[in-house]
């Protein structure tokens, strides 16, 4: 493993703020975030290039507002997207509409069968399959694994999707490890294991890891990693998110190591209406509904439809990433507009915890032994 010389790990503590904002925080996947941007990104100091002018955009003056027109043709492209609904959906639908062959993996047949349902009513001639994929279950990643490599020749893009967020009460994945860590991340770094050889038979092939805006302020307890001695929903969703953004920027450093060729690409949706976040533009309700995942205050069904952007919009920068030619390797996309919460895709501000050198080690080592796999050669 080759790990690049970073700046040491700096622990920032949360901020203490209004209950109404807390609320609204939580459901949104991040805190620290609702005041002021905390990224102090420079547009003025940046250039970035129009993908379909090719000319470069001043982006004090004008940003460059790449969509789903912007992507090229993805025909002969196979792409697997891990999560059936929210931005796992807007993926596989975009990509079809591109023409790649999609193979959407997801826990529930029935959720992947309806939206595949709903893809092929908008694109008759997709080729689309189901993979029953349970990240909170080694054996069943293992199983999707095995299955693809004996069904396919290659992937070209696989885009980490799939996660749980902020479980109210502290649960546990069938091999013990806390849900949310266990799901987003260790199930995510162990099926991305599974189809290394695949990728490896792809052409142009990129592996996009999705993390969130709670990474930012979230660190990785080492003492306390599968939260048995105190559980926080946030934070743990916060942990789970900023170890993906920490692997990305691992397998990155260890795809160039060994000339593998294959673009490792981070990217958060900012805020997002999703079946995640419980707050999907068709599901609000003016009451106090229990979700599966966390609890939806009324004013944020109020407020919602202004603070959060629609599903397809968070999309954008795990598609700018799984397509785009000048999305680059090792880098991190997300929203350019205010705190990074809803736009277009923009490079992203990379918080420093995820960017220890110490902190990426041990983590990596620990998945290893925790997950069973390794990334050979």
């Amino acid at each position: 493993m080759i790990f690049s010389q970073m700046p040491r790990f700096s622990d920032i503590p949360e901020t203490t703020a209004q209950k109404s904002a807390n609320s609204l925080r939580s459901v949104a996947g991040f805190r620290g975030h609702w005041d002021a941007p905390r990224n102090g990104r420079n547009w003025a100091s940046s250039a970035e290039t129009c993908c379909e002018e090719g000319k470069t955009v001043d982006s004090a003056n004008k940003r460059s507002r790449w969509t789903t027109s912007n992507i090229r043709s993805q025909y002969g492209r196979l792409i697997v997207v891990t999560g059936t609904g929210g931005l796992g959906y807007e993926c596989a639908l975009a990509l079809a509409r591109a023409g790649a062959e999609i193979v959407m993996a997801g826990r529930s047949r029935a959720k992947g069968e309806a939206s595949i349902a709903r893809i092929r009513e908008s694109v008759p001639s997709v080729k689309i399959h189901f993979e029953e994929l349970d990240l909170a279950d080694l054996a069943s990643i293992e199983a999707c694994g095995k299955r693809m490599r004996a069904n396919i020749k290659k992937i070209d893009v696989l885009i980490n999707n799939a996660a749980v967020m902020t479980v109210p009460q502290r649960q546990v994945t069938k091999d013990g490890f806390e849900l949310q860590f266990g799901t987003n991340y260790l199930g995510h770094f162990a099926f991305t294991a599974h189809l290394m050889p695949l990728l490896h038979q792809g052409s142009n092939t990129r592996v996009v890891n999705v993390a969130a805006l709670a990474a930012n302020m979230a660190k990785i307890d080492f003492d306390d990693l599968q939260s048995e001695r105190r559980y926080r929903p946030m934070a743990v969703y916060g942990q789970s998110k900023l170890a993906n953004l920490i692997f990305s920027l691992a397998l990155h450093r260890l795809s160039m190591a060994r000339n593998w060729g294959t673009k490792i690409i981070a990217t958060h949706p900012g805020l997002a209406r999703t079946d995640l976040s419980g707050v999907r533009a068709d599901k609000i309700k003016a009451n106090n509904d229990q979700s599966s995942e966390s609890k939806i205050p009324f004013l944020l069904g109020l407020l919602a439809p202004i603070l959060l952007q629609p599903a397809e919009q968070g999309a954008l920068p795990p598609l700018f990433a799984a397509t785009a030619s000048e999305a680059k390797s090792g880098q991190y996309y997300g929203p350019d507009g205010f705190g990074e919460r809803r736009g277009f895709p923009a490079p992203a501000k990379i918080p420093s915890a995820a960017k220890d050198e110490a902190v990426a080690k041990r983590l990596w080592e620990i998945s290893e032994q925790l997950t069973h796999v390794r990334f050979d050669a």
